[in-house]
């Protein structure tokens, strides 16, 4: 049987910051974000096995997902912890927001590497992630591919 490529899509709304930029997105604001993750891996042929003819369940990567991504990042704010943004994480984290101060600059292009990762640590040895599409807006996405990261 061939290589097959699956895709799943996810939704979550995260607010960030982006220090020291010179635009807008400066300011603390937020974005629903659209992910879809891509896996790649061959159908399941064995046929006494319960997932015959999958490559993954669709369940099983959305608990992947779910856990690594959406639950952590779904309502929260995101700010770079080596900026002065700290300061305003605690005073949110202190009035019970969701806060999670990252090691990047929190862009799209950043937040995709680190879902990548993720998400790669976490799926079965013989699926692989093949790429992942992080879309801030109707009109503006990153994209991560495993080609493009051997």
């Amino acid at each position: 049987m061939g290589i097959i490529r699956i895709t799943k899509q996810f939704n979550f709304e995260t607010g960030h910051a982006l220090y020291g930029y010179d635009g807008k997105c400066r300011n603390v604001h937020g974005h629903s974000y659209k992910l879809s993750v891509t896996v790649i891996g061959r159908p399941i042929t064995d046929t006494s096995h319960v997932k015959l003819g999958m490559v993954i369940d669709f369940g099983d990567l959305k608990k992947i997902v779910k856990e690594e991504i959406v639950d952590q990042f779904d309502h929260a704010t995101v700010f770079n912890k080596n900026t002065p943004h700290v300061e305003l994480a605690k005073e949110l984290t202190d009035r019970g927001h969701n806060v999670i101060l990252a090691d990047y600059q929190p862009t799209s292009e950043n937040m995709v590497i680190d879902f990548a990762k993720r998400i790669r640590a976490r799926l079965p040895e013989n699926i692989s992630l093949h790429s992942l599409r992080l879309q801030e807006t109707d009109t503006s996405f990153a994209e991560w591919y495993a080609s493009d990261n051997q």
